[in-house]
């Protein structure tokens, strides 16, 4: 699938917190817009930055060519401010998607934070590429808090290519979970959204995580559910015999199927227990 991409100037880097995030974060930064990993469920696809877009989602992406110069004055000016800077990166697109290998926009950013750091930063991919900014995030970690959350909604491959098959393989993610683990960094496993898994999914993420976050596509779209209406997900998943797992309690399922290998106090659901707001991961 080709992508069109083009280098743009952007005039800020960092976005006001808002909905869902406002929970734990003051600002969300999004280092590309579009992403080349098409995942078929996004509900970015819903959004205004697509839905007045031509080019279909997955086939564009923006460079921010300019993000990590206004990371850093706009923190300096926040800072000056007296105001607090935790940062989600990212909301609207992902930070590691095959462009940054050469692009290497992210890792800027990170250099610029390792200089000016924020106060809590969350890092949400699902692509083993992270682990190549390692020396920086161990630096950052000095600093401020770090958490690596990676996107693992299923342990099953066959289900990753039904949904997100231009996305990373799942044993490339558990294997960059595990290395940025061992590392020092603290890391979350996302099962979001939710996708049918095998009975062994918990032991694959024993000792490579801290914190397991589920949420699904029905609570957290944005929009209860309506999103994924829109995009066909029921029909996906009827299509392929799965709709037991599109039912609007899978949520409950799935944690009390996960506190049997966790402790409680690990694992969090959809937006109430999405990010750490005791400054503690």
């Amino acid at each position: 699938m080709a992508v069109e991409i083009k280098d743009i100037l952007s005039k800020k880097i960092l976005s006001e917190a808002k909905g869902y995030l406002d929970i734990g974060f003051t600002h969300s930064l999004n280092p590309y817009s579009g992403c080349g990993f098409s995942c078929s469920y996004c509900y970015v696809r819903e959004m205004p930055i697509q839905k007045f877009k031509e080019i279909p989602w997955g086939e564009w992406v923006d460079i921010k060519i300019n993000a990590a110069e206004n990371y850093r004055n706009e923190v300096i000016n926040l800072r000056r401010k007296n105001k607090p800077v935790n940062i989600f990166m990212s909301s609207a697109t992902d930070p590691y998607q095959p462009v940054e290998r050469k692009a290497a926009i992210t890792r800027r950013i990170l250099e610029a934070m390792v200089d000016t750091s924020p106060d809590l930063l969350q890092i949400q991919t699902r692509s083993p590429l992270v682990t190549r900014d390692l020396d920086l995030l161990i630096k950052l970690k000095e600093k401020c808090e770090v958490l690596v959350s990676m996107t693992v909604e299923t342990d099953r491959e066959d289900i990753k290519r039904i949904f997100a098959p231009n996305a990373p393989g799942i044993k490339l993610r558990l294997k960059a979970l595990r290395e940025i683990h061992e590392a020092g960094i603290a890391t979350q496993a996302s099962i979001s959204p939710v996708l049918p898994f095998t009975p062994d999914f918990p032991k694959l993420l024993e000792g490579i995580v801290d914190r397991i976050w589920i949420d699904t596509l029905n609570i957290g779209d944005g929009s209860m559910g309506k999103r994924s209406e829109q995009l066909g997900m029921p029909q996906l998943f009827e299509v392929h015999g799965l709709s037991e797992w599109y039912r609007r309690d899978i949520h409950v399922r799935v944690e009390k199927y996960f506190k049997k290998s966790f402790p409680s106090e690990m694992i969090h659901v959809s937006k109430n227990e999405a990010f750490p707001t005791n400054r503690s991961i």
